[in-house]
């Protein structure tokens, strides 16, 4: 198994809340046991759709770009060098208010899975 991944090389897909990720690490193609890190696109102008993952924590990291990111019931603005904690169950999603790609580090623990993505709209 690999233990070394670059972005450029790797294909981008599109999760069940709309983003474009690429999976930098993740169990199934790396063999880590508890995590997954992914770097996640949100076009300008686009959001993501509201969600939850009930097992899943995740972080985000902003990489590049400025949005609202709603938790709940709250609305945050955040841009580059900004990250955030979302707690499982959490409903979520993110709206690029800039000009360029919102670009988003995205770490899970436990792994990303579709299976745990829950689309509330």
């Amino acid at each position: 198994m690999s233990i070394k991944t670059s972005c450029r090389d790797v294909e981008a897909y599109i999760t069940k809340d709309g983003s474009s990720i690429r999976e930098l690490i993740h169990p199934q193609i790396h063999g880590n046991s508890a995590q997954s890190v992914a770097e996640a696109t949100v076009p300008a102008g686009t959001s993501t759709l509201l969600h939850r993952h009930n097992i899943t924590e995740e972080i985000y990291h902003i990489l590049s770009g400025s949005g609202w990111l709603t938790l709940n019931d709250k609305i945050i603005e955040v841009e580059t060098g900004d990250s955030v904690c979302i707690h499982p169950g959490v409903s979520h999603n993110i709206k690029n208010t800039g000009t360029d790609d919102l670009r988003i580090l995205c770490c899970c623990s436990p792994a990303y899975s579709h299976d745990d993505t829950e689309v509330l709209e």
